[in-house]
């Protein structure tokens, strides 16, 4: 009788390059499960992707993966006593509560002498094995960057396949997905999922896309919104359709350059979000810099709604949240300006914009998350000096100068002369929305408070 392994698929939702069922299919047959925590945060936009991955994958696997809801420990527990399993194998996660619930589950495990495998599926490097000198966690990205590629000679793992057939364990009964409730409730009615091809398989096809029609050309053209140079892989990684260590090596096939050197330090960006996070684990709700406790952040419920609404009049904002709200995507240099509008020129705390980001993102990271928003408020490791205050502009005139993206996102203005389109409030008989707040005074505002708090 064949050994049968519990192998717990989370963010890793995929076959290839998955360290921990090429483990399991070595061992005997593999019982594939997916626990959904109905306790754990995820945003609307993330439900509906998250859903849709799972259909994909399960497809995967002829239709084969079990579905659960509810305490994973209780979970995992359960069936490992009602079907005799003597090993439990997933991949990592590297949030802190996940750490804490891996911890208790292993040790849970070992009371019963079921084995456990776990595996590194998400990231590039361990977080513990990058370290200063002295033993202590790097806070800015440049040298935690140079330290990692040297680490291993430039070289993170390799992907991997499955090297033996994958059979699968079929218990007696099989709960439905719809147990999950994922797609319960969806704020969009399903139109957001329309815009993006989910799953393993879109996320290869997509990878292969960007190498041909997008790399070249990456470093400076990645900042336009209205072009074609982002991959748009970032709800792919997140959700494990597709391995980082994957993206990597594909990269590396091709000559190294400008455009693909700093396509993978963006990658690498990504991997500091996550080796702050394991060794700061507070970073989601605390100022990195404690002085930023002491802002006088203020709150001004109608501006916010008007933000997150798009309609604060400033038209590359507006677009950039519009955006947001119909494809649960964002453009990063997007990303940055409405960022730094919300947490500088109307000087409401980061965590506001954290939120509405986590319910709207369908790439809603929390370590990213959390980092990102630290970095446009200036709170965070390594982050944006505060006084670098976007002008929304000045960036929308530099990176959309004839208004593309705005006209896409921004349909009251798709006949806006190109001299208007930044400041339509110049133009005679302007239609469109005036300003929420003036530029000029509510930037001399915040780095009055910013020099006060410094001062302090």
């Amino acid at each position: 009788m064949s050994k049968t392994v519990l192998f717990w698929f989370r963010n890793d939702l995929r076959i290839n390059d998955n360290p921990g069922i090429n483990f399991s299919s070595k061992k005997g047959l593999v019982f594939p499960i997916y626990i959904h925590d109905e306790k754990s945060k995820i945003g609307s936009a993330s439900k509906l992707w998250l859903h849709n991955s799972l259909l994909s994958l399960d497809k995967s696997l002829n239709n084969n993966l079990n579905f659960f809801i509810g305490n994973s420990l209780d979970i995992i527990l359960s069936l490992c006593e009602k079907y005799n399993i003597q090993n439990v194998v997933w991949n990592k996660s590297f949030e802190p509560k996940s750490i804490e619930i891996d911890s208790k589950i292993e040790s849970a495990l070992g009371k019963k002498n079921v084995a456990v495998d776990k595996f590194n599926a998400s990231l590039l490097w361990e977080p513990e094995s990058i370290l200063k000198g002295d033993g202590t966690p790097y806070k800015v990205f440049t040298p935690f960057y140079r330290k990692g590629c040297l680490l291993f000679s430039s070289e993170p793992r390799k992907p991997v396949k499955i090297t033996k057939h994958l059979d699968i364990f079929t218990p007696d009964q099989r709960n439905s997905i719809n147990t999950l409730g994922l797609s319960d409730g969806k704020k969009w009615n399903g139109e957001l999922i329309k815009h993006w091809d989910i799953g393993e398989v879109n996320a290869t096809n997509k990878l292969e896309k960007f190498i041909k029609n997008g790399l070249s050309g990456y470093k400076k053209k990645r900042d336009f919104p209205a072009g074609q140079n982002n991959s748009m892989l970032s709800p792919h990684i997140h959700f494990g359709e597709i391995s980082v260590n994957q993206i990597w090596h594909e990269i590396k096939k091709y000559p190294e350059d400008k455009d693909s050197d700093h396509f993978l330090s963006e990658v690498g960006w990504r991997e500091f979000s996550y080796y702050l996070l394991y060794h700061f684990r507070n970073l989601p709700e605390d100022n990195f810099q404690k002085k930023f406790d002491k802002f006088p952040w203020k709150y001004d419920e109608k501006l916010y709604d008007l933000w997150k609404k798009g309609l604060t009049g400033f038209p590359i904002i507006d677009a950039g949240m519009r955006q947001l709200w119909e494809t649960g995507y964002i453009h990063n240099r997007v990303r940055m300006i409405v960022a730094s509008f919300l947490v500088k020129n109307l000087q409401i705390h980061w965590h506001y914009g954290r939120d509405w980001f986590w319910e709207c993102l369908v790439d809603a990271d929390l370590a990213s998350n959390s980092a990102s928003w630290q970095w446009v408020a200036g709170s965070g490791a390594d982050a944006a000096p505060y006084f670098r205050i976007f002008n929304p502009v000045l960036q929308s005139k530099k990176f959309d100068p004839n208004g593309e993206y705005i006209r896409k996102y921004v349909p009251e203005l798709s006949k806006t002369e190109a001299k208007f389109i930044h400041s339509p409030w110049e133009k005679e008989n302007n239609e469109y929305i005036e300003p929420i707040i003036d530029l000029k005074s509510s930037r001399e505002k915040a780095l009055l408070f910013y020099n006060q708090i410094s001062k302090s």
